[in-house]
């Protein structure tokens, strides 16, 4: 029961701050559906449960190992983000200028598959979730994820702990898409989030 618990704690821990990837899941589930932010939401909670898994075998050497290229990741980060970001609102200007931003599922190729697999990639470059991971597990001086079994229950409650908040904010996005279901809405929307994206990029950059 106590490494569900720390599990539970850490998961919401890394997930609740909505950052850079927070904001682009609640855009994309609003521009598209609730299928494929779901899609999106679990990516990020797997890379969330992979690194709390390294984290809980890699111990103390896992920390130092990462921060020689952390340096990079955070740049390779940033990139994604940036171009992510610009992409967004690129076309949501283009589909406005042709008033096609009524067809949701017709303007957007991407799919749950697709979505997983984008999200998973953007939130594995993230280097500061797994040593946050690292820095929980070596807090608890391993008392709480001491043996395979507790490892086991840390990391997937970690994970479903991730799952449940990603999984509310593309509910959130959902929700969102169907209010602004008009060509004005779903352009500032789409602006706006394009907006947030670069602002958290570049704050993770000079952070």
């Amino acid at each position: 029961m106590s490494a569900v618990l720390a599990g539970l704690v850490a998961g919401y821990g890394i997930a609740m701050p909505v950052g850079a990837v927070g904001a682009l899941l609640v855009a994309l589930t609003a521009r598209t559906s609730w299928r494929v932010g779901a899609g999106a939401a679990l990516g990020v909670a797997t890379a969330d449960g992979v690194y709390a898994c390294i984290a809980t075998l890699g111990g103390a050497a896992l920390a130092p190992a990462i921060r020689p290229v952390a340096g990079l990741l955070r740049w390779g980060a940033v990139a994604v983000l940036l171009v992510l970001a610009v992409h967004g609102a690129t076309s949501a200007v283009r589909r406005y200028r042709e008033r096609d931003l009524a067809r949701r599922e017709a303007e957007t190729p991407t799919g749950p598959a697709r979505a997983y697999l984008g999200f998973l990639g953007i939130t594995l470059l993230n280097p500061m979730t797994v040593v946050y991971f690292a820095a929980l597990v070596l807090a608890g001086g391993g008392g709480a994820v001491s043996d395979r079994a507790a490892k086991t229950l840390f990391v997937l409650a970690a994970f479903a702990a991730s799952a449940s908040w990603q999984l509310l904010l593309a509910g959130s996005g959902a929700l969102l898409g169907r209010v602004l279901t008009g060509p004005q809405g779903r352009l500032w929307t789409s602006l706006v989030s394009s907006a947030v994206i670069i602002a958290l990029a570049v704050r993770l950059l000079v952070g």
